[in-house]
């Protein structure tokens, strides 16, 4: 039985890796270098609150905002949690979608993945905006930005842009394909292997 149960176990692990191995489909981005920066850099949250990037993409949907992010004060012991707005038409427009809240435990310097509970429709050429939301909004947390000279878009600072000045940003479409026939056919052929070794047991035991 224990045997039947490891087996089980270990089959399960595998088709659930092998289905979820997702792609990532960039549309636009301020850079693609997402080496860790030095704690203290970057613009400031809550200081430079609100805050976030405007830009405009070619595809008809976006379902992740990637940014990068590091501890503004690694000695005071605070995480910080941080969630996104996508907005349309201006930076205090309609609110098309809010991404998942991130927890930042403490020290944390690195990328995040920002997701949308649902891939939202876009139109090409268009521009959007989203906005950075700190919770709790007075715990110091850096967030990357620069002169990246990205062209559909700029930072915004106070909620005013900020010519010249790009946050660190990447955007687009995260997919997970669907499960091939071989892989459903695999599967079958493990469950099937399963029962009988189950009724071999079953028949021994008697």
């Amino acid at each position: 039985m224990k045997l039947l149960v490891v087996a089980a176990s270990a089959t399960l692990m595998w088709s659930t890796l092998a289905v979820a191995q997702g792609t990532f489909l960039y549309d636009q981005q301020s850079s693609t270098d997402e080496t860790a920066w030095p704690y203290g850099s970057g613009g400031s949250l809550p200081s430079a609150a609100p805050c976030g990037q405007s830009f405009t993409p070619t595809l008809s949907g976006i379902n992740f905002i990637r940014l990068n992010f590091n501890d503004g004060n690694p000695n005071d012991g605070l995480g910080t949690s941080v969630y996104l707005n996508l907005r349309a038409n201006s930076f205090t427009g309609t609110t098309l979608g809010t991404s998942d809240s991130v927890a930042m435990p403490n020290g944390f310097t690195g990328v995040e993945d920002f997701s949308f509970s649902s891939t939202i429709p876009l139109t090409p050429g268009t521009t959007y905006f989203f906005e950075i939301v700190e919770t709790p909004s007075w715990v110091p947390w850096n967030f990357a930005n620069g002169s990246y000279d990205y062209a559909g878009g700029y930072a915004y600072y106070r909620g005013s842009p900020a010519g010249g000045s790009d946050l660190w940003f990447r955007e687009g479409l995260y997919t997970v394909p669907e499960p091939s026939a071989a892989l459903l056919g695999l599967l079958g052929f493990g469950v099937l292997g399963l029962l009988r070794a189950r009724r071999g047991i079953e028949t021994a035991s008697t």
